[in-house]
């Protein structure tokens, strides 16, 4: 029995697909500031790049499918969108990495001009 049901062999499906979307993952992976690029490298340091580039792929798969369904073009979410929505856990491994590195840290909000 596997562990919390996230890892497992992926099913049956039309081998040539796959293949075609895991090359644009690959391609994607090496691109910049965009959505899927940002997906692949987060994922890719934690259970490394092959699994990495199967779950994006079907990430790719699913936004097809919407693109297709719903006759709306794709939005671009942007590179730093893990980034801003974890936002106060970046702050706060940030304020920790520093504080093992010697650092005293006081976080003082930026002004808004």
């Amino acid at each position: 029995m596997e562990g919390n049901g996230r890892v497992g062999k992926t099913t049956k499906g039309n081998a040539q697909l796959i293949a075609i979307l895991t090359e644009v993952v690959w391609v994607l992976s090496h691109m910049k500031d965009n959505y899927l690029s940002a997906q692949y490298h987060r994922l890719a340091r934690r259970i490394g790049k092959n699994k990495a580039a199967v779950a994006v792929s079907h990430g790719l798969l699913v936004i097809i499918y919407h693109v297709l369904s719903t006759k709306q073009p794709y939005r671009e979410l942007g590179a730093d969108y893990f980034e801003q929505r974890d936002s106060t856990r970046l702050t706060q491994r940030s304020v920790r990495q520093l504080e093992a590195l010697g650092y005293t840290v006081t976080l003082v909000p930026k002004e808004v001009a």
